[in-house]
């Protein structure tokens, strides 16, 4: 008995360390995360070039590295070159670079609470197909959405797009570039965030839907779990939620201070007139909205404002506080 015990923890082991390298290998990221000019000369071998790629900070180890391009017999089809990376990139987005004649692929990059009709648009001026991305992202087929659980009950891909610099090749369909964007959104929603999402009896879609509202309400870290902790206290004491980032979403515009006709406008997504979360989310959150969606503050307070000059997030614990608030800041 002991001796299969020995056997099965030594299995275990070997399989964890399978499973850990595979992910280093494929989906680690460098430190550098702004975008570099990166020369190879013409002879470097492909150890030489590893270890400057990690001492620049594009990638997380040279060894990794080293093991991906020989276990895809790449290491001698890297050419000599200038070329644009940054460690946003994984190790086999590096590799398809620098084994890539560069006109061959596009950067494009998607910045935190873009919704996928700005997303569409960027991808249509630099050449790809614009239309079919959102068509897909507004009526994902069933292939897509059955990739991963949580997209089943989706009836949009909106929020699942995650925001990050991408290397697409320029002969990527739109299908493509949805399935990349969702991958990375499923790598970056990791263990740990998952396992404290079900501590609390939500679902990952609930969460992404208030994420999305936080990324476009207020703009630190600080605030954004705060506001987590408002608008989560709100749907629990059965208050609508009253935030002004869903009429923008619904109107298609930003304003300081919205009408009370645009309050008053006909949608499931106004949380003005609409108890609990909207039916989906109104952007594409980045990591830090998720995580203050995922954790929230717990405070007194009921109510927030944004100051339209400094952007500045204020306060209140009553009605009548936040009317002297808007007031004094000119809302």
């Amino acid at each position: 008995m002991k001796k299969i015990m020995t056997i099965i923890v030594v299995a275990v082991v070997l399989l964890g360390g399978f499973f850990y390298l595979r992910y280093q290998v494929y989906f680690s990221r460098g430190k550098n995360k702004t975008e570099e000019i990166f020369i190879i000369n013409k002879g470097e071998k492909s150890a030489e070039i590893a270890s400057r790629l990690e001492n620049d900070g594009l990638i997380s180890h040279a060894w990794y590295f080293y093991i991906y391009l020989h276990t895809h017999n790449m290491a001698d089809k890297i050419l000599p070159g200038k070329y644009e990376l940054s460690g946003n990139m994984t190790i086999p987005e590096v590799v398809l670079t620098i084994t890539s004649e560069q006109e061959n692929f596009a950067t494009i990059t998607f910045p935190e609470g873009w919704t996928s009709k700005k997303m569409a648009d960027r991808l249509t001026a630099n050449g790809f197909d614009g239309s079919e991305f959102l068509q897909i992202v507004n009526n994902p087929p069933q292939d897509i959405k059955s990739r991963y659980s949580y997209l089943n009950d989706v009836h949009t891909l909106e929020g699942y797009l995650f925001p990050d610099t991408y290397y697409f090749p320029k002969d990527a369909t739109a299908e493509d570039i949805v399935l990349r964007m969702i991958d990375n959104f499923n790598i970056r929603l990791n263990a740990q965030m998952r396992s404290d999402i079900a501590k609390q009896d939500k679902s990952i879609n609930d969460v992404i839907i208030m994420a999305s509202i936080i990324e476009m309400e207020v703009r630190t870290s600080q605030d954004r779990s705060m506001v987590s902790g408002i608008l989560w206290n709100r749907l629990a004491d059965g208050q609508a939620l009253q935030c002004d980032s869903t009429l923008g979403y619904i109107l298609d515009t930003s304003k300081v201070k919205y009408s009370l006709q645009d309050i008053e406008t006909a949608s499931p997504y106004n949380t003005y007139l609409n108890k609990g979360l909207p039916p989906g989310p109104i952007s594409n959150p980045g990591l830090d909205s998720i995580n203050a969606a995922i954790h929230p503050t717990d405070s007194d307070y009921n109510y927030f404002l944004n100051d339209p000059k400094t952007g500045q997030t204020v306060y209140a614990t009553s009605y009548a506080q936040q009317e002297a608030n808007k007031v004094r800041y000119g809302l």
